[in-house]
This record gives structure tokens, C-alpha cells and sequence, in this order.
């Protein structure tokens, strides 16, 4: 089954139950918001692809060591939300768990760590971590002025 941005993550995903499919909610899986439905109803498939390289091109241009994009994948809040320890002790999460978020992972070269990059319309987020997500560490997080014609 396709979704609202004709991809077909609802047949790759264990949670449909869950998350109550894509089309079935308008969009809003887990009772949140998904970045690639909503770019599909507000201007069309063809925005909607020059969107998703103008962010790959913006991850792209941070001229982070290592990290070079060329695909952009859906990836579900819950699944991305790592635990970030804070300098006081404390610890953070950034994103939010019922959102569907545009992100990916990139081996770094030589080492057992991998860049996560996570970004919607609002937030940029860039991190390294190892094997499962283990010891997390931001790297970048940042407001985004993209996605959005205002």
C-alpha cells in the first residue's frame, strides 16, 4: 500500500497496527506528524523532491568530516530519539516519539561509530554514536529556516 508521499513505508513497518497507517490518518502516524505528507500536501510531488535534495544539499554543505548524503529516508520518532547526556549530568531527548522524521546513518570511515542526521521543517540534528545507539554524543542541532515557503 502506498502512502500520501507514495513511498512505501506502511508495508515495511512493524507498528502499522500501531500507527494506523498513513493514509488512513492524513498523515499523521502515531497520532503525529510525518515531514514527507505533509511537504506532499502542500505543494506536490514535484516540490516535495526539489525539498528533500535542497535538505540533503544543506546537510551536504555543514562540511561535517564523513558526512555526505545522497538519500534521505523516513524514520519513525521512537526509533531516532536517543538520549543525550548533557554536561550537568543530566540527560535529553530532542525529538519527539510520534513524529516521522527525514534522516539517515553514515559509517564513519575507520571507526566502530556511526553520524546520525535527523531533520524536519524546524530542526536540524546531527550525532555520533556506536553500535545501537550506544553513548550518543550532538554534534550539531540547529533551527532550519528550509522546507517551508513562507
Amino acid at each position: 500500500m502506498l502512502s500520501i508521499c507514495n513511498s512505501d513505508c506502511c508495508s515495511e513497518c512493524s507498528r502499522k497496527k500501531e500507527c494506523g497507517g498513513c493514509i488512513e490518518t492524513g498523515g499523521h502516524p502515531f497520532g503525529g506528524e510525518c515531514i514527507a505528507a505533509e511537504w506532499m500536501k502542500e505543494c506536490g510531488y514535484e516540490e516535495f523532491l526539489n525539498r528533500k535534495m535542497a535538505l540533503i544539499n544543506e546537510i551536504n554543505a555543514l562540511g561535517i568530516k564523513y558526512l555526505k548524503l545522497t538519500d534521505l529516508n523516513l524514520l519513525n520518532g521512537f526509533y531516532v530519539n536517543l538520549e543525550y547526556p548533557l554536561l550537568n549530568g543530566q540527560s535529553v531527548k530532542l525529538l519527539k516519539d510520534d513524529k516521522v522524521y527525514w534522516g539517515n546513518q553514515i559509517e564513519i570511515p575507520n571507526s566502530s561509530r556511526c553520524y546520525g542526521v535527523v531533520a524536519d521543517n524546524e530542526y536540524l540534528l546531527v550525532c555520533e554514536y556506536g553500535c545501537g545507539g550506544t553513548e550518543p554524543q550532538i554534534i550539531l542541532y540547529k533551527r532550519r529556516c528550509g522546507g517551508r515557503k513562507e
